[in-house]
């Protein structure tokens, strides 16, 4: 019996299951059910995707679900890699969901946002699953939809719950429509929607056609996984989300865009020339760069996450564009390579970011704040979530010891090693994209850095932080899944390399990226070799050896207070704050960031020599948004006022409208 289908049913039925009992059960036992419910959904969705990366495929048709189009499913190793990170991840969220939406009424815990947990799960896995243009849209469609739906859980208590909420739905939509001409003409050009034919046709169809609808999906693709410039909602979204909610958005839905320029760029259209990964690398690194420096002056702990997320696509971005390069200039096997780097970093991507979000809203939980100005000291109070936090962070700044390293080597070793033949364009790209790799690196060090030191070591900067609480059971429990997979990869990233060879043959990317081995990653296309077990391993025994010795070799231990430069005891208006840890690096960057920065001097009313108070405000404002999007948005509102005369309330006026529009489609009919 195939695995896959009967996987993707369970998640099916377990969805539904999911879905009745949070709307029937009481609130003692509403999260836990669903909890479970979640998590056997993604174990489901997870069991399927490991057959189908073990090489179990699957299609099938189901014709009479819905009116003309019908449903079209289909499971490769493509598909199947996503299926397991999207499970994986709801896992996590499922164990951990159990507590923190415990607390029934209104927000995590009530019946419909519960209910809808679940289902977002399922259409997730449905989106890699999709076998057609029109299964897709839906899937995509749904995903969309229940996603928003959970951004606006906590409206009651945010001010900024529904401006995100608004953000995301305007942002998601627009890609929906590029994604949707952009798919549409696909078919349409190539005589069938299914993606099998689209495969088959794709080398004949001409290269305008190939061109524009690139341009399009792709556009749709980068906005849904938050790529600079479509990232505004991004920050929002999950920063106003529920921390479970976040940890699914940012793990798993963001992979679906760069799945679907995969599946695009890859497998329907076969590739493409040089200037469609020109464009698809520029965006890469821009969002790098861009993300990494917003979240490293960032002090709301949840909006630097989300920036961080930005970074990490783009990242991901640039390794599918050099894969495409590579491929383009006749480089298969570094290709593969490339490709199987952005394939590993979006896992990777995955395990940190769902424990970063968890270990969020584990912090927002126990103080009440996400502000790292004013957190601190939440080891003693917290210990498992600092404990935790800690391998996400190490993971998320791309050190040795953590999964992020791995993957990030990967991209460096595809973009390094050139062939001399390669040609004079990657000889110019490759150093700018080495370069840009390097800087997000160094920089995104800094940022967890701050992170950990001022959020959770040191002295407590406010009330809240001192009176923090460790979360329950379940929520760590969440935690520690996540934070073992982030192990995993971390230490054993060979045992990823069969269904990345996979993935990448299945795709017809070149030959295969890695060589055999169960500890060594060892690169096929360019001759380089990783231990990660072994390094760790180093450093483990290296520490515990300069400990023993020290204890044996050394005078036995004093406590003695350390010294204060005869200044008194050290409290915490002597430590660094998030913002003054950045300050710095904003200062480097300041033409990029453009702070804002403001001094406002009120006098005494009795003399104005006299100062009565002294205000300073600084502010980092999205220069995108402020740059590109603010301005449209006000055009849209100049439009919108406009528009209003149109609508006068005479019949006769909306007739002729109706008039006019049906000469104008008799005319292009007639033109055409």
């Amino acid at each position: 019996m195939n695995p896959v289908p009967t996987g993707l049913a369970a998640a099916g039925v377990l969805a539904a299951t999911g879905a009745a009992v949070a709307l029937v059960l009481p609130a003692r036992w509403r999260s836990a059910a669903v909890g479970v419910a979640t998590a056997g959904v993604g174990a489901a969705g997870a069991a399927a995707g490991v057959a189908a990366v073990s090489g179990h495929g699957w299609r099938a048709e189901y014709p009479d679900v819905l009116p003309l189009a019908g449903v079209s499913l289909a499971v490769d190793p493509l598909a199947g890699w996503f299926l397991l990170l999207t499970g994986a991840v709801a896992v996590v969220v499922g164990v951990y969901a159990i507590g923190y939406a415990g607390r029934g009424g209104h927000g995590p815990g009530a019946r419909g946002p519960l209910a809808l947990l679940p289902v977002f799960v399922a259409a997730m896995l449905l989106v890699p699953a999709a076998a057609d243009v029109p299964t897709f849209l839906l899937a995509w469609e749904l995903t969309a939809v229940t996603s928003l739906l959970l951004v606006l859980v906590e409206h009651r208590h945010g001010p900024a719950v529904l401006p995100a909420g608004l953000w995301y739905a305007v942002m998601t939509q627009a890609g929906f429509v590029t994604i949707l001409i952009g798919l549409v003409w696909l078919a349409a050009a190539a005589g069938d929607p299914s993606f099998a034919a689209i495969q088959d046709a794709a080398g004949g169809l001409s290269g305008p056609v190939r061109g524009g609808v690139f341009v399009l999906c792709v556009a749709g693709f980068a906005a849904k996984a938050g790529a600079v410039p479509l990232h505004p909602w991004l920050p929002r979204a999950h920063a106003e989300a529920p921390a479970h909610v976040s940890a699914l958005m940012s793990a798993a839905m963001v992979k679906l865009g760069v799945y679907g320029i995969v599946r695009l760029g890859f497998d329907l259209l076969g590739g493409g020339p040089r200037w469609w990964w020109l464009a698809l690398g520029a965006v890469g690194m821009l969002s790098a760069l861009y993300g990494i420096l917003q979240a490293a002056v960032a002090t709301d702990l949840k909006k630097l996450l989300a920036f961080s997320t930005s970074e990490n696509v783009g990242l991901i971005l640039l390794g599918l564009a050099a894969a495409g390069l590579l491929a383009s200039a006749g480089q298969p096997a570094v290709a593969a390579v490339a490709l199987a780097a952005a394939l590993l970093h979006a896992a990777n991507h995955a395990g940190f970011k769902a424990l970063l979000f968890c270990g969020a809203g584990s912090v927002l939980r126990g103080t009440g704040v996400r502000d790292l100005d004013r957190l601190g000291g939440l080891s003693r109070r917290m210990p498992a979530t600092t404990a935790l936090v800690c391998v996400g962070a190490l993971g998320a700044a791309a050190l040795p010891l953590g999964n992020g390293f791995v993957s990030e080597w990967l991209l460096l070793q595809a973009l390094l090693h050139q062939a001399t033949d390669a040609g004079t364009l990657w000889t110019v790209v490759a150093p700018v994209a080495v370069a840009v790799v390097a800087l997000t690196a160094g920089v995104g060090v800094a940022t967890f850095v701050k992170v950990v030191g001022t959020g959770f070591l040191a002295r407590p900067r406010g009330e809240e932080a001192a009176a923090a609480r460790e979360s329950p059971p379940s929520m760590v429990a969440g935690m520690v899944l996540a934070a073992a997979a982030c192990c995993a990869l971390a230490v054993l990233p060979a045992l990823a390399g069969p269904a990345l060879d996979r993935v990448t043959a299945g795709l017809r990317a070149g030959p295969r990226p890695f060589e055999g081995g169960a500890v060594d990653l060892r690169l096929a296309g360019v001759g380089s070799t990783i231990a990660p077990l072994w390094i760790a391993a180093g450093v483990v025994g290296l520490a515990v050896a300069t400990a023993v010795m020290a204890r044996l070799a050394g005078r036995p231990r004093r406590r003695a207070a350390a010294w204060d430069c005869g200044d008194g005891p050290l409290t915490a208006r002597m430590e660094y704050t998030a913002t003054s840890f950045a300050e710095p690096l904003q200062r480097v960057f300041d033409d990029v960031l453009a702070p804002e920065q403001d001094v406002d001097v009120t006098p005494a009313a009795e003399s104005a020599y006299l100062v009565r108070s002294v205000q300073y405000r600084r502010r980092l404002p999205d220069r995108i948004e402020a740059r590109l999007y603010r301005p449209l948005i006000a055009a849209v509102e100049v439009a919108g006022r406009a528009a209003r005369g149109l609508a006068t309330g005479s019949v006769h006026r909306y007739l002729a409208y109706m008039l006019a529009a049906l000469i104008l489609v008799l005319f292009a009919a007639a033109v055409r």
